[in-house]
């Protein structure tokens, strides 16, 4: 079973989702791959892990940096799940390059990019900091508005 629940920030709605042990996704409403790991029945309905959720989801949106993250399950191949890994590396604050990524991971700038547009859990596994070599905010499910507000507010450098 599937359970939501939705959260006004000030960046626009979003759409929480667990499992009974786990987040499972976090997307602004209408994003890009909206919902991909929805599928099987969903239920609107309070849990504890959606409640760490939006005490996460709060603490961040007032400006602090949250010191914990609610447990997750990163849905997905094997390949985007060790991506999503390195995301969870970037600290509040910085930000680091698909080409950077792709380094790492040993693969191409274009698979770190599939990869990264695909994180079913924005903003707590940060995918918003990951930015082009040349500095630029290219792609974000969530809209490069939002990507450019996010890193604003967590004070990056943007070049």
């Amino acid at each position: 079973m599937t359970y939501t629940q939705s959260y006004n920030s000030p960046l626009g709605r979003i759409v929480l989702a667990s499992r009974e042990d786990a987040l499972i996704g976090l997307w602004f409403e209408s994003q890009k791959y909206f919902g991909r790991t929805l599928c099987e029945e969903v239920v609107k309905k309070e849990t504890s892990i959606l409640r760490d959720a939006h005490r996460w989801l709060d603490l961040y949106f007032s400006g602090h940096r949250p010191d914990f993250v609610p447990p997750l399950q990163l849905l997905g191949t094997p390949f985007q799940q060790q991506v999503w890994q390195q995301l969870l590396s970037i600290p509040y604050g910085a930000t680091t390059t698909y080409a950077q990524l792709a380094l790492t991971c040993h693969t191409s700038v274009r698979a770190i990019g599939g990869a990264v547009g695909r994180n079913p859990i924005s903003l707590i596994v940060p995918c918003h900091r990951v930015i082009a070599s040349d500095g630029s905010l290219t792609g974000y499910a969530g809209g490069t508005d939002r990507k450019k507000a996010l890193l604003e507010m967590e004070q990056c450098l943007i070049g």
